[in-house]
């Protein structure tokens, strides 16, 4: 009997993404996420509330923040987003970023719209997109995406809006076995995992809360978040994961596979707030991390330029 061994090899491209490493995204957004915890290559942030509660917004605000160039006060980094919606809004996404480019650019002279134009251009070049219809499409293209992160170093973030988009069409899909239920979502998430290791990207996705709660608010939900004492640096990781399950409502409660739940670092919770006199409505983010005591909260509007934190 012979056997034939195939030997991987990979070009001097993949071998520079490997070794070279990716810009940190720890400093994107110090409103959201707390202090020197903000995500680092290979973290996994989960974006969780109900639908209008301001996760998409939220994207598009550190979408933009990572296309912009540096002396917009950008990263000048690589985005690919996954849209498993069909909500990703091209409009929106220019409308919230021509502010941020044209603020300065204002006061220059002799600016010309032509100029401005290929400044919004440039940001978008940084922008992929791609849309997936089912779960095997996703695992397909997260499969299709591993060539991708090889040959492009500056590609840091993939976005993926939403990772539970298929979660009630795989449920039925898989009968009584909840191991079919769950066997797309768990394959892509070990896919994920071993992208996080290999190319040490950042992950952003959003998940849909499957329950509501009506008798409680997203704060007091997120306050039963934080533990009540201090634990060892040990048993602090593995105790966070069981924070969704042990102690938040239906509202919150963490639903994908374990497999999913293994991978995320950060943790998002949006909720909607209540009207101001002026009429804006008003959005709350908590945000829990597997290497941080407590939550960071913060409170936003959305505005026509995007999202403004207060």
């Amino acid at each position: 009997m012979t056997t034939t061994t195939t030997k991987v090899t990979e070009n001097g491209a993949q071998l520079f993404a490997r070794l070279e490493g990716r810009r940190s995204l720890r400093d994107i957004e110090a409103h959201i996420f707390p202090d020197g915890a903000g995500p680092l290559q290979g973290n996994v942030v989960e974006f969780h509330g109900i639908e209008g509660s301001g996760k998409t917004e939220t994207l598009f605000h550190l979408v933009t923040r990572c296309i912009l160039p540096a002396d917009r006060g950008g990263l000048e980094v690589e985005v690919m987003y996954v849209d498993t919606d069909y909500h990703f809004d091209m409009l929106r996404l220019v409308t919230v970023l021509e502010p941020r480019l044209g603020e300065e650019a204002k006061e220059e002279e002799g600016v010309a719209a032509a100029e401005s134009e290929e400044r919004v251009r440039a940001c978008l070049g940084r922008l992929s997109l791609v849309h997936c219809s089912s779960s095997v499409q996703l695992l397909l293209t997260l499969h299709y995406l591993e060539n991708t992160f090889c040959c492009r170093p500056a590609l840091c973030l993939l976005v993926i809006d939403s990772i539970s988009a298929f979660y009630w069409v795989d449920r039925s899909g898989g009968g009584e076995s909840l191991a079919k239920q769950e066997a797309n979502l768990k394959k892509c998430s070990e896919l994920l995992e071993r992208l996080l290791r290999d190319y040490g990207v950042v992950v952003f996705a959003t998940t849909h809360a499957i329950m509501r709660n009506y008798g409680q608010s997203g704060h007091a939900d997120a306050a039963a978040m934080t533990p009540k004492q201090p634990e060892s640096s040990s048993s602090f990781s593995s105790s966070w994961r069981n924070l969704s399950s042990s102690h938040a409502s239906e509202f919150d409660k963490a639903y994908l596979s374990r497999a999913w739940q293994k991978i995320v670092t950060h943790r998002v919770l949006f909720s909607k707030g209540e009207v101001t006199q002026d009429k804006r409505q008003m959005f709350s983010a908590a945000c829990t991390t597997t290497k941080t005591i407590g939550v960071k909260r913060s409170s936003f509007c959305v505005t026509e330029a995007g999202v403004r934190f207060l």
